[in-house]
């Protein structure tokens, strides 16, 4: 099979796999133990915590382990929303759904949530970003890079927009860490996920800047410094750490092996007709969402059984419902459903790419011929 779904998720690299073995043997202590074998647990956790604040630059402020990128974004969203004397949370309509189903839940907590418009290549209006928020603003929640369509907003504009508002900014890096430079200066909470950037998963983190303070989602033995409970797992902690370490030491290789990638897949499928969705430029190359006329995207992913690739998130797929990132940049249902996302990286070749692209111009060509 081909593997061409990144964004939802990523092979897990071999390194990462070797730094995980020793804990599924002998190495089986509580990190949270004081004896000898909870000890080297939890030396292992934290040279893991290490490695991954250095990928995000070491900028200071602390990192707390959780189970995914999911779950930081309920703590920094539900903890603003617990302390905050401001009721207003702005996020952006082409969020992830953990951020944006998380914000438009505090909606029975009296917030009054509000969404920023996109242009048609997906990057926010920051004209209405600077009518909307203002001092009943609690919380900013943005993307660094859009998982469906691979846009890169302009993260550090937004962050200093809200922040002279006097708002928190929250920034859900989880499709950005690893492959670009994480504007950390700007925010006062990331959010991060191993199995991006080919770590094990469920594991991620929660970036929190120092003296931003939130009460706790999880209640229990207060393991990650008080903010979330819960016994960790040392093996994926050591897995999220050696991904990040290479993350970080092959990030421009990286770049440069998937703007190559984009150049060879995306070259004949433009010429076969396809459209590019979202800003060309301003985007994350590993990340190719096209549409055309011809493409029923779920036909097609049927159809094509050789490769993998999706629709759109991983988390909206069986629902039904067209993806509301396609429809927030100006795509009717129809162009949605005549869209699919192709995500690529590392370990991706380029037979994979080559082949991919055939299969899919001639089932283009075929539905083309048959309508005709």
């Amino acid at each position: 099979m081909i593997y061409l779904d990144y964004q939802a998720t990523t092979p897990l690299a071999p390194e990462a796999k070797a730094a995980m073995l020793p804990f599924l043997d002998g190495d089986y202590g509580n990190p949270h133990s004081p004896h000898r074998a909870g000890r080297q647990a939890g030396a292992a956790v934290e040279l893991a915590r290490e490695r991954v604040m250095a990928a995000l630059g070491g900028a200071g402020g602390r990192l707390v382990f959780t189970s995914g990128a999911t779950e930081a974004a309920n703590i920094a969203i539900q903890g603003v929303a617990a302390t905050a004397e401001r009721r207003t949370i702005v996020t952006i309509a082409t969020e992830h759904p953990c951020v944006r189903d998380t914000a438009r839940a505090m909606a029975a907590r009296g917030f009054r949530i509000l969404e920023l418009p996109v242009a048609y290549d997906g990057i926010v209006d920051l004209e209405a970003a600077r009518r909307l928020i203002d001092g009943d603003t609690a919380l900013v929640a943005a993307m660094l890079v859009n998982n469906e369509i691979g846009v890169i907003q302009p993260i550090v504009a937004l962050a200093e927009i809200a922040q002279a508002a006097g708002a928190l900014f929250f920034c859900d890096a989880v499709q950005g860490f690893g492959r670009i430079p994480v504007p950390v200066i700007s925010c006062d909470f990331i959010s991060i996920s191993s199995h991006k950037i080919f770590g094990p998963k469920g594991i991620g983190a929660l970036w929190l800047r120092d003296g931003v303070v939130v009460p706790p989602l999880i209640f229990g033995g207060g393991q990650e410094g008080g903010l979330r409970s819960g016994t960790l797992a040392p093996m994926l902690c050591a897995g999220f750490g050696v991904a990040a370490k290479i993350a970080a030491d092959h990030m421009a290789g990286d770049a440069e092996r998937v703007e190559s990638l984009w150049t060879r897949l995306s070259a004949p499928l433009l010429a076969a007709g396809a459209q590019v969705n979202g800003n060309v430029d301003q985007r994350w190359r590993g990340n190719l969402n096209i549409r055309h006329q011809a493409i029923d995207s779920s036909s097609l992913i049927s159809g094509i059984r050789e490769v993998a690739f999706s629709a759109g998130s991983a988390c909206a797929s069986g629902t039904g419902r067209t993806s509301h990132v396609l429809r927030a940049i100006g795509l009717s249902d129809a162009e949605a459903r005549s869209s699919i996302r192709l995500g690529f990286g590392r370990y991706t070749t380029d037979e994979e790419v080559d082949r991919s692209a055939a299969l899919i111009v001639a089932a283009i060509d075929r539905r083309v011929k048959n309508v005709a």
